[in-house]
């Protein structure tokens, strides 16, 4: 029972990391402009992995898409890749992760297909929640050089006096949105791991029963695989006559009708 909630609570915790992660991936909101001593406040810029958009003050928004590939920043391709990976690998690992499911009977699965098919499940998810951990992170590292850059470029001159006026931007809500869906995403993998070695089925240790043909002086000797032969240095030599395994020297003692032809 234990085992069976572990595997569900991880699969559906990792449900929801995927879900945010593709959220996180479609959103605009990576980076917002800094309102922060802007003189500027009827215009709002925010930027995405995959267009940037203009807000008013009258509330008309205006998205335009990168429409170039070489033109954009290797850090921000770095960061689709990571993105999209880790919703290739959730997707995957989730298709895989409801057939591991305890619940779902398919067939003649036995536990121990489940069990691998669980542990392969939670690798992935854990995978897939760090690469999306590690593109978040990097486009964050981004908007901090980019930020502190943009600052140091502001201030110019004698006195700190303001010369130019630049748009900086700081982090924006799919950041955070990325960085707990990732985090779930990677707690789910991990307690799909910990479920694979409950399902793993304990090896069992069955005594054995050495069986012989129906016959005379024939014992059942239980507790082991080692069965009489009768090729053997320390058994005497039998021989097979009518009526079952005699030794030569109950042949002897019991003559047949053979000796009196």
């Amino acid at each position: 029972m234990a085992v069976t909630a572990c595997q569900g609570l991880g699969f559906i915790v990792s449900l929801i990391g995927i879900a945010g992660i593709i959220a996180a991936t479609c959103m605009d909101q990576w980076s917002t402009q800094d309102l922060y001593n802007n003189p500027v406040t009827a215009v709002f810029n925010y930027q995405g992995l995959w267009r940037s958009c203009v807000r008013e003050s009258s509330g008309f928004t205006e998205c335009r898409g990168y429409f170039t590939l070489l033109g954009l920043p290797a850090m921000l391709q770095a960061v689709r890749a990571l993105m999209i990976v880790g919703i290739v690998l959730g997707a995957i690992s989730l298709l895989v992760s409801i057939f591991a499911l305890k619940c779902i009977r398919i067939g003649s699965m036995e536990d121990s297909a489940k069990a691998n098919m669980t542990l392969t499940s939670g690798i992935m998810f854990i995978i897939s929640g760090l690469c999306a951990i590690t593109g978040v992170s990097v486009f964050a590292n981004m908007l901090v050089t980019n930020f502190w850059m943009s600052t140091a470029n502001m201030y110019t001159g004698m006195g700190g006096m303001v010369q130019t006026v630049q748009t900086r931007y700081t982090f924006g809500s799919a950041l955070f949105v990325g960085w707990v869906a990732g985090g779930l995403t990677l707690i789910g993998g991990v307690m799909m791991c910990i479920a694979c070695r409950g399902l793993v089925p304990e090896e069992t240790n069955y005594k054995a029963v050495s069986y012989h043909a129906s016959g005379h002086n024939v014992a059942y000797k239980p507790g082991g695989f080692k069965a009489s032969t009768g090729f053997g240095p320390n058994s005497k030599n039998k021989k097979i006559y009518e009526g079952g395994v005699h030794t030569e020297d109950e042949v002897q003692s019991h003559p047949s009708k053979y000796d009196y032809v």
